[in-house]
């Protein structure tokens, strides 16, 4: 079974293509991650799955469910979300 599925993901900013084609499965309790150089379009991928983004073509399958083009609180609604990075959470340290 997958619990996740994106399938030929594409993003575009202005006439740079961020993400081309990208397709993940991802099963229930499997762990998966993302690598690469600066600028190769981790960070959009997350975007596009959560909803901040909306991809160019592609789909998005999330537990069986198309939820490619829902805006980021619907997502999150069935269960995806993100947190954006923060270096400095606690002052005092």
């Amino acid at each position: 079974m997958t619990l996740l599925k994106t399938n030929n993901i594409t993003h575009f900013f202005g006439g740079l293509r961020a993400v081309s084609d990208f397709s993940v499965e991802v099963a229930p309790h499997e762990l998966v991650g993302i690598i690469g150089p600066n600028g190769a379009g981790k960070t959009t991928v997350f975007n596009i799955i959560t909803g901040i983004y909306r991809p160019a073509s592609g789909s998005i399958l999330f537990d069986g469910r198309e939820i490619t083009g829902r805006t980021a609180h619907g997502i999150s609604g069935r269960g995806i979300s993100r947190t954006f990075q923060n270096i400095r959470l606690f002052a005092e340290l």
